[in-house]
């Protein structure tokens, strides 16, 4: 390696998976000899992994390239990511930006870093999203007590407003055998938790003999990681064995996180997800059913093309009606080259808005009550990091804890008495 550059910052845009993807690339360059800074810093290289999922993660991406650029005029500033991988040109177009990496070549970025030369323009090394294959393994390793595992990558479904198909490729894992040895590393470091990531991990071993819920089987014997959570997960793949087994699981905590995007039959149609609302209803119901005191997080869409009144309120209702704990609400985002964004029928911004604020509200009345059910118990709590002169953390079933403590309770696991309930977050006590 004969580049003269030694400082790097890292900046992640968008989902768990960018940032164990993010911490992997990382590592590598400090293995190299980088000094890794905060991307606020002065640095030499500044490495900004994108998300394309909104509008606004495009914009975000565009401001984080000019302010880098104004920290240190003279720095090489790379762009991966799913916006590098989608929109290549229209980020090579903008001023300071040295090289952009699409979704195959960015785990190799240290070695493109000797091809950049500032007197030609920007470097752009993309290549049909059709040609990538290959798995790569990543996790994170930024926060000390917790670390996203990525087990798969990639996605076959064909959701009408999706982007990420385009920008990740089709889907893909590593065998279960590859998938632990690299757990075992997550697990001779000092996290506590391990969050599986990837676009569609249930999709895990597609095309093998080996299926997601074999993985979670084989991570469940995994010595050294005390806490395994399942992120993001299709309700169509959340099977009933897959519940079944969390239920009696010690390791793998009573959380689950199910995208619904819309409770009406016929925009779920439109936007080609595959169930319908009925089978959305069972999965919760039988999540409910195995594990009382689960925490279950919803994935939802408003003001998708043709949503009517009515339409929204189907929604709503049906939500206000499950057992669940609180919501990611998502606004339609018009995005090139998708389906939906040529359906017409559009929903105005403003009505956006609105229907959005509504579901904020439900999601917030949503958390209240499900913490109120353990005020006065005892839950054991991953204490996380010290925030305003409190020792914040997750219970089990993920809810958001202060206590007073000493510092050197971080990365432990305590009883803690659940004593007031402020909604987004509930005071504790040893």
């Amino acid at each position: 390696m004969s580049t003269p550059t030694k400082r790097v910052a890292f900046h992640t845009l968008g989902c768990k998976l960018n940032f164990s993807e993010t911490a992997t690339i990382s590592r590598d360059f400090i293995r190299h000899g980088f000094e890794k800074v905060d991307y606020r810093d002065e640095a030499d290289i500044y490495v900004l992994n994108t998300c394309s999922v909104t509008e606004n993660a495009d914009k975000e991406a565009r401001k984080l390239i000019r302010q880098a650029k104004r920290r240190n005029p003279y720095s090489s500033i790379a762009v991966i990511g799913c916006y590098a991988q989608l929109k290549p040109n229209d980020i090579a177009a903008i001023e300071g930006v040295d090289i952009v990496l699409g979704a195959e070549e960015k785990f190799n970025l240290l070695n493109h870093l000797d091809s950049i030369d500032l007197n030609i323009g920007t470097k752009v090394i993309q290549s049909e999203i059709d040609h990538l294959h290959t798995f790569t393994p990543s996790y994170s390793s930024g926060e000390r007590t917790r670390s996203f595992l990525k087990v798969q990558d990639g996605c076959d479904y064909t959701c009408s407003f999706c982007t990420i198909p385009l920008a990740r490729g089709e889907s893909r894992s590593d065998t279960i055998k590859s998938t632990m040895k690299t757990a075992m590393e997550v697990a001779a470091t000092d996290a506590r938790e391990i969050v599986l990531t990837g676009v569609n991990i249930g999709d895990f071993g597609k095309g093998s003999h080996e299926t997601f819920f074999d993985l979670i089987h084989q991570l469940d014997l995994l010595d050294g990681i005390d806490r395994i959570r399942i992120s993001s997960i299709e309700p169509n793949l959340i099977t009933n064995e897959i519940i079944e087994f969390c239920a009696k699981s010690e390791k793998f905590m009573p959380h689950f996180h199910v995208p619904l995007q819309s409770g009406s039959d016929k925009i779920l149609k439109a936007m080609r997800r595959r169930y319908k609302r009925s089978l959305f209803e069972h999965r919760m119901l039988k999540i409910k059913e195995c594990i009382p005191d689960a925490c279950i997080g919803v994935d939802v869409i408003v003001g998708f093309p043709g949503e009517t009144d009515d339409d929204f309120l189907d929604t709503y209702h049906f939500l206000n009606e499950l057992d669940i704990s609180y919501l990611h609400v998502f606004t339609y985002s018009e995005r090139p080259n998708t389906d939906a964004d040529e359906m017409g029928k559009v929903v105005s911004k403003e009505k956006r808005a609105e229907r959005s604020k509504m579901l904020h509200i439900l999601s917030d009345k949503k958390r209240r009550f499900f913490h109120d059910q353990f005020i006065g118990n005892n839950r054991p709590v991953l204490l996380e990091n010290m925030k305003n002169g409190k020792i914040m953390g997750h219970t089990d079933n993920y809810i958001h804890v202060q206590i007073d403590g000493a510092p050197e309770l971080v990365n432990t696991i305590k009883s803690v008495k659940l004593t007031l309930n402020h909604g987004a977050v509930v005071d504790g006590e040893l």
